[in-house]
Formats: C-alpha cells, sequence, structure tokens
C-alpha cells in the first residue's frame, strides 16, 4: 500500500465533543485536515472513525505517519 500524503508535519489541534464521532483523514488529500471530505475515492485509503471519550482538545495526526492513528505520536519529528 502506498505512503499517504503529508497533510502537514505538526498535529491539528480541535476540540471534540463527548460521544461524538468524527472521521479523520488518512489519505492526506481532504481539504478539511484533519477530517475527511471524500477526496480519497480513487485511493486505497479509508477515513477513520474517533468517537470522542470525553470533551477534549486533542491533537490529530498532520503527517498521516502515527502508530496511534488517529492521534499524533510525534512521527512528524522523524520526517
Amino acid at each position: 500500500m502506498p505512503l499517504p500524503s503529508i497533510a502537514q508535519k505538526a498535529p491539528y489541534v480541535v476540540k471534540v465533543e463527548a460521544g461524538k464521532t468524527y472521521y479523520w483523514c488518512s489519505c492526506g488529500l481532504s481539504q478539511t485536515q484533519p477530517f475527511c471530505d471524500g477526496s480519497h475515492k480513487w485511493s486505497d485509503f479509508l477515513p477513520l472513525a474517533y468517537t470522542a471519550a470525553e470533551t477534549a482538545e486533542v491533537a490529530m495526526c498532520g503527517c498521516k505517519r502515527t502508530s496511534k492513528e488517529p492521534l499524533c505520536d510525534g512521527s512528524h519529528l522523524t520526517l
């Protein structure tokens, strides 16, 4: 499988609401980063559903190389 495009070399800090499901872009092509806008249609990538456990700010991966999808694990620091 090809590597996803790097949307940015930093996380996206976003506010999420408890119980709400968000769809994280895994292809890196979405214009509404870090969320999916359907740009993956012609690729092998699919969005990842993330349901927030609590209302909080979270750091979602922008480089698309994290091992903790969809959350940032610092992988962008090695790019």
